[in-house]
């Protein structure tokens, strides 16, 4: 069942103790505080959505005695810039949630992962980082935490290219299994969790898991920072419960002509105007990392679509012939129909790559590419032949 559109006020809250909040955890213990973590609910805010206690449970109980702790705050989704919010006005929360989560496992090092592009931040995020380590070494916590800028490549944010990337090497995602928890940063169990979800576990600690679970729905706890851009009545950086529907955010942010709604940027899913009411913002239904770009009708689905193909193609590392060759082919593909050099009913070939390229490629990139292509050539095929 849906929620109701409904504002928080969570994530930048102010005027908190952090150190406070560390000692009720050290009391609380670290098996408990877990618990407490996966009966919350909470699941990554990058958009994958794997929960996180469960992540932090498998790092914490790995014997081996290195462990690190990385927040990526790679935000290159087309359509999202939330996080860069967070770090400006909330960097203190982020930092104190990768003391929590090192605390938790074990571990003695961590890196922030910063995008290249938000560079000018650095200088707030590293006094933050040097009040918090003057505070944890009160708690007999020694964490030592820096930054690590990455070049802007958008393949980066996915997690084992993220540490690829910082290991030294190309920028490029890894076989998994092994996963980052138990072969991660320079081969050791690695907690890669992304800005906003380190927030997160911070307001889990100061309200708890039962206060946390009013908010959202049985199957997306919790609120969520969204990045609203596009033909809207309203734009910026909104912090809502999880589980509305694309109708009632329509209804708040729309222009009164909304045709579509990106939900997840480029690599997420185009909902159209007939399908508002029956989709749900949230894991049972769209997930979304944040970001949310508004269409009305004024806009092309062809070129909406063009525009996204570009991107992909432009960002793939190319290391998989299913992403490297799909994106070009796609892209090729949707142009040569415009120009009618192929039949309509080449698009029906294209979306059978795009479906062969979710299950072939190695990472999200590829996998993701089909979300958008199929979203848009089966709601608006008649923008794309005509």
């Amino acid at each position: 069942m849906a929620k109701q559109l409904i504002r928080t006020e969570l994530i930048f809250k102010e005027d908190i103790d952090y150190a406070a909040l560390l000692r009720h955890v050290m009391k609380m213990g670290k098996d408990k505080f877990i618990e407490e973590m996966i009966e919350s609910g909470l699941r990554g805010r990058g958009g994958a959505g794997f929960p996180t206690g469960l992540k932090w449970k498998i790092v914490k109980d790995d014997p081996n005695p290195v462990k690190y702790i990385v927040c990526n705050a790679d935000e290159g989704e087309p359509g999202t810039f939330k996080d860069k919010e967070i770090l400006d006005k909330a960097c203190e929360k982020v930092i104190w949630g990768m003391v929590l989560a090192a605390y938790i496992t074990g571990a003695k090092e961590g890196f922030i992962y910063l995008r290249a592009e938000y560079k000018y931040l650095a200088t707030k995020i590293r006094i933050a980082i040097d009040r918090m380590e003057n505070n944890s070494r009160n708690l007999g916590i020694h964490f030592k935490l820096s930054l690590f800028f990455g070049a802007g490549a958008y393949i980066c944010g996915e997690e084992t290219a993220l540490l690829e990337s910082m290991a030294g090497h190309r920028g490029e995602p890894t076989n998994k299994p092994p996963y980052p928890v138990n072969v991660g940063y320079l081969e050791k169990p690695t907690v890669v969790n992304n800005v906003e979800t380190f927030v997160n576990t911070m307001i889990i600690a100061e309200i708890g898991a039962e206060e946390y679970k009013k908010l959202g729905t049985h199957a997306s706890h919790g609120s969520k920072l969204f990045s609203v851009s596009g033909d809207c009545s309203k734009e910026g950086i909104f912090e809502l419960e999880m589980g509305m529907t694309v109708q009632q955010f329509v209804d708040e942010f729309g222009d009164g002509d909304t045709k579509a709604v990106q939900v997840g940027g480029a690599s997420g899913f185009c909902v159209p105007r007939k399908e508002f009411k029956n989709t749900i913002i949230g894991f049972e239904g769209v997930p979304t990392g944040g970001s949310m770009k508004v269409f009305n009708s004024s806009r092309s689905m062809y070129n909406i679509l063009e525009n996204y193909l570009i991107f992909f193609e432009d960002e793939s590392c190319g290391q998989c012939t299913p992403c490297r060759v799909g994106t070009q082919q796609l892209l090729h593909g949707i142009r040569a129909v415009k120009r009618k050099e192929k039949p309509k009913t080449y698009l029906d070939e294209l979306l059978r790559l795009a479906y062969t390229m979710k299950y072939a490629s190695k990472c999200g990139l590829g996998r993701s590419v089909g979300n958008a292509f199929r979203s848009i050539i089966e709601n608006f095929r008649e923008e794309i032949v005509y």
